[in-house]
């Protein structure tokens, strides 16, 4: 009960932030928008940042809950973002579209593309940076740890755990565990 009178305190916090956010976003390209408060709250250190974080997440995406941790120096760039329950997102992490399901653990610096998509490249004539590409919300199965450093481009199952310093690029299956560039799974937990 004390844990949520807090968070509504934070949320009353940071409604004059949300709504700044909201007229911007209305103005123009609200990802960016998204992506500039998103660094901006980064910087906000302990309890208090992490508190600051879930309430304007709350308002600003697509879903997210209260009783979760997001770590100092965490960016987040597509506000069609979904946090559950219990989720805790290490300091220094990079988010892109994504769902982190009930309990998903992630270390420090773990990056969560959205997609492996993002940027096209088949067009010599035209620059990179003007092809385009698309974007896909990756989904985190329930009670799944991702280790430090790893990154992340395809679906991981519930139950799963990557290894630090691994490159998903291939949907991982339930109950898997994998590691490596690319990871690779190594034996399943049940």
């Amino acid at each position: 009960m004390l844990k949520r009178c807090v968070f509504l305190i934070f949320v009353i916090l940071v409604l004059p932030l949300f709504c700044g956010f909201w007229i911007l976003s209305k103005l123009g390209r609200s990802n960016q928008v998204f992506a500039a408060f998103s660094q901006f709250l980064s910087l906000f250190p302990g309890i208090v940042g992490s508190y600051l974080r879930a309430a304007f997440y709350r308002l600003a995406m697509d879903h997210c809950d209260q009783d979760l941790i997001i770590g100092f120096g965490t960016l987040f760039s597509q506000s069609n973002t979904e946090l559950y329950s219990g989720v805790y997102i290490g300091p220094q992490c990079n988010i892109g579209a994504c769902k982190l399901e009930q309990d998903c653990l992630l270390g420090s610096g773990v990056h969560i593309m959205s997609g492996k998509g993002q940027h096209n490249f088949e067009d010599l004539n035209t620059p990179l940076r003007m092809q385009g590409g698309s974007y896909n919300q990756i989904v985190v199965g329930q009670d799944s740890w991702i280790g430090n450093g790893a990154l992340v481009m395809a679906n991981i199952g519930k139950k799963c755990i990557i290894g630090a310093g691994s490159v998903v690029i291939s949907d991982i299956p339930d109950f898997a565990i994998a590691a490596g560039n690319p990871a690779k799974i190594i034996k399943y937990r049940q």
